[in-house]
């Protein structure tokens, strides 16, 4: 069936340019040359409209009439007469009593108005009404680099980027900047494609025509545009196409872009070495790209840069800050942000820099991928110590700045460190094993020992040998004996002693070690008696 209608398809195609009988031999001869290909080729009772759905209006300026499309005709006068007439393959069309009118490459518009007038000599006083009413089928064969050579019925305001834009047809490496289409009288144009997405040109996305052959070229030869343009990447090459053209086909420039330096690198004419050449964008417009050419748009140093902080928590105006980078203190911007509240917590108040929350520790990340077993001591105790520290997070004491006026501890801002000051903790927290776990309310003057009574006192599995103290703003680990003072937050840890094994799982290890003993000794005893 496939082949039935291939060769149907360029007889017919013979018979229309020309009665000769060597055209059409041609023709054939040139089928049964070409077969593989045209084997590959999809059957045309197998539409593409499933896959591609032409958007929008019709313009009737622009939409050619044509064999198959269908008109509808209504009169009004006295009395309404309305008709559904078809374009005959010859271009007419038949009303009755006007009889034919021609409408052979006649825009829809046009079309319009030569059938008004053609009514209008048969009757008077009349509004005539004329629209399109339905899209007539196109014939169009798709080639070159795509997932597969086809011909397709299409209907007939099909435009250019209704094929190019469906993923299922077209190659990634397709050249979307040469497209050649080859109407039906042998008239061959190229489009881009490329600047039809980029730059709105319409005139490069042409609606397809009866007959179209359309040839998709792989894409070989390119160039790269780079830097404060708005959509750097690599675009196919064109010949005669210039520096300017590349740029605005990238978008243009961006607001930071240095237009007065602009670097073209380049391989000299032994295709190894490479050189560079410096121009204006001025320049630009005169000076033609070549085949692998990279077009570098640099930026305008410190071009419209942040200079802020971000204050967040317990202060009166918390919001982001200017700075002079490397100069404003901290105490500064504190002051600017109307000071802290009455529930701030100095001791827990933050400092994030994200140039260091960005930096990547290469032993901790190798020592997240060991196992414990496999580590020194040293390695685990820096793994856990590290897994603890805030990310990105600058010591400092706000306590020494701002309470005990430690100026050498104002620490200078950069741009983007981010301040956090949260509410005042007023409680310790207990957990593990003590009567009754949770927040006790803070008060200065009590010790360990006397938050755990206040807790109620020891859990009956307590090691009370064994009690610890985390800091709330560092998260060290403190034992009892050497923790002086207690700050707001800290948690009070009490461990609990491990219940001892049960009965039956040690009577089950100790008949098992027994079990393995006596074996050896009846083995031992067997090898002493054969030898005897």
């Amino acid at each position: 069936m496939r082949n039935t209608f291939l060769i149907e398809d360029i007889i017919e195609i013979g018979k229309r340019r020309s009665t000769s009988r060597c055209f059409l031999g041609i023709s054939i001869f040139f089928l049964l040359l070409s077969f593989s290909t045209l084997a590959q080729v999809q059957n045309l009772d197998e539409p593409l409209s499933k896959k591609v759905h032409p958007t929008g209006y019709i313009d009737p300026d622009n939409y050619v009439v044509g064999p198959g499309d269908s008109l509808f005709v209504l009169i009004k006068g006295l009395d309404e007469i309305a008709w559904k007439v078809n374009v005959s393959q010859e271009g007419t069309i038949y009303i009755p009593k006007v009889g034919e009118v021609n409408l052979k490459s006649l825009s829809l518009s046009e079309a319009k108005k030569k059938i008004e007038v053609s009514i209008k000599k048969f009757y008077k006083n009349v509004d005539i009404f004329v629209s399109l009413a339905e899209i007539r089928k196109i014939k169009v064969g798709l080639f070159g680099d795509v997932k597969k050579s086809s011909a397709f019925y299409l209907p007939a305001n099909t435009r250019l980027s209704d094929l190019v834009m469906n993923s299922e047809l077209i190659n990634p490496t397709a050249d979307l900047r040469n497209i050649k289409i080859v109407s039906d009288y042998n008239e061959t144009n190229y489009y881009d494609f490329v600047s039809f997405i980029r730059k709105n040109d319409k005139t490069q996305n042409p609606f397809l025509s009866e007959g179209d052959f359309i040839y998709v070229d792989k894409g070989d030869k390119t160039y790269v545009i780079l830097g404060s343009v708005k959509f750097p990447s690599s675009y196919n090459f064109k010949p005669n196409e210039t520096a300017y053209d590349a740029i605005n086909l990238a978008g243009g420039f961006l607001t930071k872009a240095k237009k007065d330096t602009l670097e073209i690198i380049r391989f000299a004419d032994d295709n190894k070495t490479q050189i560079s050449f410096f121009i204006s964008s001025d320049d630009s417009k005169k000076f033609q790209l070549q085949n692998k050419d990279k077009l570098v748009v640099r930026s305008i140093p410190e071009f419209l840069l942040d200079e802020i902080v971000s204050v967040e928590g317990f202060v009166r105006f918390p919001g982001v800050y200017k700075i002079k980078d490397g100069e404003t203190k901290l105490s500064e911007i504190i002051y600017s942000a109307g000071g802290f509240l009455p529930k701030a917590s100095l001791s827990d108040a933050s400092l994030f820099r994200r140039t260091l929350s960005d930096t990547t520790d290469g032993e901790y990340e190798r020592l997240k991928n060991i196992a414990r077993k496999d580590m020194t001591d040293d390695e685990y105790d820096y793994l856990k110590a590290k897994a603890r520290q805030p990310l990105g997070k600058v010591v400092v004491n706000f306590r020494d700045i701002f309470e005990n006026k430690i100026s050498k501890e104002d620490i200078v801002l950069r741009k983007n460190d981010a301040i956090f000051v949260p509410e005042k903790k007023d409680y310790i927290n207990l957990i593990g094993q003590v009567v009754q776990p949770g927040k006790v309310p803070f008060d200065k003057k009590l010790q360990v020992k006397d938050y755990i009574a206040l807790a109620g006192g020891f859990g009956w599995r307590a090691i009370e040998s064994d009690v610890r103290v985390v800091r709330a703003n560092s998260g060290e680990w403190i034992d009892e004996d050497d923790v002086e003072v207690l700050y707001p937050g800290d948690i009070i840890w009490i461990p609990e002693d491990p219940p001892p094994p049960k009965f039956w799982d040690f009577t089950k290890d100790a008949l098992f070690i027994i079990g393995q003993v006596a074996t050896v000794v009846t083995a031992a005893v067997a090898i002493i008696m054969s030898k005897r």
